[in-house]
């Protein structure tokens, strides 16, 4: 085990005054600076942590000031803080306002409330259709269905048509793990994209041994064809007792069984993902439409020429669909702002493409070529690797940009909210610190901003790769150096300015 580095160093910081040179005595104490040096050393140089490799870098950004550095050019795999990069860049090459349009379009006449013909859709990669975005998923496919409603359409005669090709590359990021792909963060994205292309299954065991199992499932839409086979088994004293549902997946019907007992009054919840990230969609807006009286006769994608647009459906704007990629954590909005920034700015909506424009945007900022190894937007892949530097260096552009406050918003607050929402509470760091994490087997990272106890915003960068003790005990050091950053007070005029105060 790791010892309590938050207290041991926040006591060491508290007691840095330097001596009076008028007064003889012991040795004066190390400066701030000195003492957080000792503490980050200390804790990098731990020996639970002998098989890990540390990248650390906390700098003072008004002053040009590195206080601490180590490992900072090197490269390390940076888990979802890859995320930082795709947000900034995003943020910056579209803008605050920017939005997602989702055009409908009728291929065929509209007489007496029927079109006799088909409904096209024209997907650009709107990431918002879902329940962490709108409260409900289903919202918006019944405003899209309200939209037709009000331009006289009761009835499709033909059919829901997928009419775009807006992304022609892979549906995942290069470097997925294949094994993965029906977990819920593997999830393939499309121009047409549902609730994250997920679905969650909320498995409700009944009173008794033998009694059948509820089942409910968000959002409301049916998809993925799913087939339970469950059975309630066990009470729900008998906490010896491990139970485990089997998910598995059938690539004829791209859909589900859920196998398995589930212990007498207790539940389960089963996140599984979209293999067709279009179907999930259409068959949403086809429950959206029946929901608001209106038929579809079939559903079937196509490429449309010479129809007549109906509306055009826009996404809430960029300075809200950030929080939901940084506090959440959420690969697919990642992966589909990479695409979104290859069609905006080159008009080719691949990966590749996005990746060349967060490139040429990295290294106008001054990120050097060899800090970064970009190969997806989220960080889920295990060929990205970057340096402490590059990522403070962004932290830093972005402090400066005119849309900051816009950035700073869409990060997790410790102790607060997003994904160190349980992290930090109770020290200098909650509620102050404003952090991105990242996590994969073996890498977890975190890095940001935190204000010191004598108000100055400091950027930091945490990466730890290799590890072999448990993630735990990598948050929890990460954790003892954003809180001793938090309690610090650091010499100089910045500090007797905030004495005064």
């Amino acid at each position: 085990m790791i010892r309590p580095f938050a207290l041991s160093a926040l006591i060491v910081l508290s007691a840095c005054v330097p001596a009076s040179p008028s007064v003889p005595g012991p040795a004066p104490a190390p400066s701030p600076r000195q003492a957080l040096r000792t503490v980050v050393d200390s804790i990098v140089a731990e020996p639970a942590f002998r098989t890990a490799q540390w990248g650390v870098l906390i700098v003072d950004p008004e002053r040009g000031d590195t206080l601490y550095s180590h490992n900072a050019g090197k490269l390390f795999m940076p888990a979802s803080n890859q995320k930082i990069l795709t947000g900034a860049v995003a943020l910056a090459q579209l803008g605050p306002d920017y939005r997602y349009r989702t055009v409908f379009a009728a291929r065929g006449t509209l007489r007496d409330s029927v079109l006799d013909g088909d409904l096209l859709v024209f997907g650009r990669g709107d990431p918002s259709f879902s329940d962490r975005m709108r409260g409900d998923a289903m919202d918006a496919m019944r405003e899209m269905a309200d939209s037709l409603a009000a331009r006289g359409v009761k009835r499709i005669a033909g059919s829901l048509v997928s009419a775009a090709n807006t992304f022609t590359d892979e549906p995942y990021g290069d470097g997925w793990p294949w094994d993965e792909f029906d977990y819920y963060y593997s999830a393939p994205v499309e121009e047409l994209l549902y609730n994250e292309s997920s679905t969650t299954y909320h498995l409700i065991g009944g009173a008794r041994a033998g009694d059948s199992v509820r089942v409910r499932w968000q959002p409301d839409a049916p998809y993925p064809p799913t087939r339970f086979e469950l059975a309630t088994e066990g009470e729900a004293t008998d906490t010896a007792t491990h139970f485990r549902i089997q998910v598995v997946y059938d690539s004829l019907t791209k859909g589900y069984t859920l196998r398995g007992p589930v212990r007498a009054g207790d539940s389960v919840t089963i996140d599984v993902a979209h293999h067709d990230p279009i179907a999930g969609f259409m068959a949403a807006l086809r429950e959206g439409l029946r929901q608001k009286g209106i038929t579809v006769g079939g559903a079937r994608r196509d490429t449309a020429a010479r129809v007549d647009t109906l509306f055009a459906y826009l996404s809430p704007p960029m300075r809200e669909i950030l929080p939901a990629l940084e506090k959440r954590s959420q690969n697919q909005i990642g992966e589909l702002l990479v695409k979104t920034l290859g069609l905006e700015k080159t008009g080719t909506g691949t990966a590749d493409s996005g990746l060349a424009v967060m490139r040429r945007q990295l290294l106008e900022w001054g990120v050097e070529r060899d800090g970064v190894i970009a190969a997806d937007g989220s960080g889920l892949s295990r060929y990205n690797y970057l340096t402490p530097t590059t990522v403070v260096r962004v932290l830093d552009r972005m402090r400066r940009h005119p849309d900051f406050t816009v950035f700073l918003d869409a990060l997790p607050i410790a102790g607060v909210d997003g994904t160190i929402r349980n992290r930090m509470k109770g020290t200098p760091a909650e509620g102050n610190a404003r952090a991105k994490t990242g996590y994969v087997s073996q890498a977890r990272s975190l890095s940001g901003y935190v204000t010191t106890a004598d108000g100055r915003q400091l950027i930091f960068s945490l990466l730890c790769n290799n590890f072999y003790v448990p993630v735990r005990e990598v948050e929890r050091a990460q954790d003892a150096i954003v809180v001793t950053l938090a309690g610090l007070r650091l010499d100089g005029p910045a500090a007797a300015s905030a004495a005064g105060r």
